[in-house]
């Protein structure tokens, strides 16, 4: 970097890792997902939840280790540079503006959805409050890394704190009988549910986006990614627990079951906190996610796979501000387009879904080229198999990743760059 270019600042911390882990992670598949799968599997779906926390630490390991053998901004995309040459590097590049283009507005909607549940909200207001807080993630990246990480400590701190309060309120209500029969729908099921769960795991990669600006990276990448993993399956399986205990998922709850625990639970107050729970989670996940992919840009525009002008740096507060803005920009097109084509969840959520599982596969095999002996050898291999057996469920929405990867690959001879 020339002199006198400002650079990224070395600000975080542990505390603010695990804090975008968990908030990465910890989003809309809370609020959906249990539900969802409760319908496909009934509560064998618990066993989906069971597998897809054992096979998410070997993701979480792989990219941490990746990340603490080279700190750099870019995560994926730089690992994929690495093992596979710049033009794989771009592809990952362009996926992860497919992820979180189609990403962020959807579960964006997911909240101000649940938020209706405590204050009535027409379809128009809906996508007004969805905006805002695209908005508002904007905004609190653009004051810079540090004070974007203090808003991630506060907000899960608050959202373990109403999941717990959940789960804990929804025990008395929770029967024996409901989780018979196990397998009300067979055992093929179970896949099926898991490759829908599969949404909720997606998040673990986002922290290695921003490893050039750890402190300590060889010492907090692995402690934070033990931690942050046993926490989040600890999370997940309680509140698909009581999803399946109370039978929530049966009335009514099929799309919002967290929204039926509460009420179930606490009555009216249920409604409210959920409302207000729903919009602490998804702020939590956007705001990490702008954190995270706005590095990304950043790092394929100073490489060429974009135009370069994208990867300025504000030299007052440290953050590439034209790339949150590009992100930004392209979210809020994508939320209309969603709001005029009344695009239904599930379609939206395979769209981010697929670019997320190309994106893991390529680092899975970044990790199986570059890392070296015992697990750090073993666990890319085996996320790299999760990805694959997860990718045929996406369906035909999986072109649009593809395309967009394509285009990626061949940017820069569209382009007449130098590779």
């Amino acid at each position: 970097m020339p002199q006198g270019t400002p650079g990224l600042r070395k600000a975080v911390t542990m505390r603010y890792a695990v804090a975008l882990y968990m908030s990465s992670v910890l989003g809309s598949g809370v609020l959906v997902l249990p539900g969802l799968a409760a319908q496909i599997a009934g509560p064998a779906s618990l066993i989906a939840w069971l597998l897809l926390s054992l096979a998410s630490y070997p993701l979480a390991y792989t990219f941490a280790s990746l990340s603490a053998r080279k700190p750099e901004s870019g995560g994926v995309y730089s690992f994929a540079r690495e093992s596979f040459g710049q033009r794989w590097a771009d592809a990952v590049g362009w996926l992860f503006i497919v992820w979180y283009v189609t990403g962020a507005p959807v579960v964006t909607v997911i909240a101000a959805s649940y938020l209706s549940y405590a204050i009535p909200l027409s379809k128009e207001m809906i996508y007004v409050v969805a905006a805002l807080i695209i908005l508002g993630t904007f905004l609190i990246n653009y004051r810079g890394i540090v004070i974007s990480g203090k808003v991630q400590l506060a907000v899960i701190v608050a959202i373990v704190g109403l999941l717990l309060t959940a789960v804990i309120a929804s025990a008395p209500l929770v029967r024996l009988e409901n989780f018979t029969p196990f397998f009300p729908n067979g055992v093929l099921p179970i896949g099926t549910a898991a490759a829908l769960i599969f949404w909720s795991y997606l998040g673990y990669e986002n922290v290695s986006n921003v490893a050039e600006e750890f402190k300590n990276p060889e010492r907090d990448f692995h402690r934070s990614i033990v931690f942050s993993v046993i926490v989040i399956s600890a999370l997940y399986f309680s509140v698909a627990f009581a999803t399946v205990g109370t039978q929530a998922y049966k009335a009514g709850g099929s799309v919002a079951p967290f929204a039926a625990i509460l009420s179930n639970a606490l009555g009216v107050y249920g409604a409210v906190s959920t409302g207000v729970l729903a919009v602490f989670i998804i702020f939590g996940t956007v705001n990490a996610y702008t954190t995270g992919m706005s590095r990304v840009i950043y790092s394929v525009a100073k490489e060429g796979g974009l135009p370069r002008a994208i990867a300025r740096i504000n030299s007052t507060t440290g953050v590439p501000h034209l790339s949150l803005a590009l992100l930004t920009g392209l979210g809020m097109i994508t939320l209309a387009v969603s709001y005029f084509l009344s695009i239904d969840l599930q379609t939206a959520l395979l769209i981010p879904s697929g670019a997320a599982i190309l994106v893991y596969m390529i680092g899975s095999a970044s990790g199986i080229k570059l890392l070296k002996g015992g697990r750090a050898k073993l666990f890319p291999w085996i996320s790299l198999a999760v990805s694959v057996i997860m990718l045929p469920f996406v369906g035909p929405v999986l072109l649009i990743s593809v395309a967009v990867a394509l285009l990626g690959l061949y940017y820069r001879r569209l382009r007449g760059l130098r590779q």
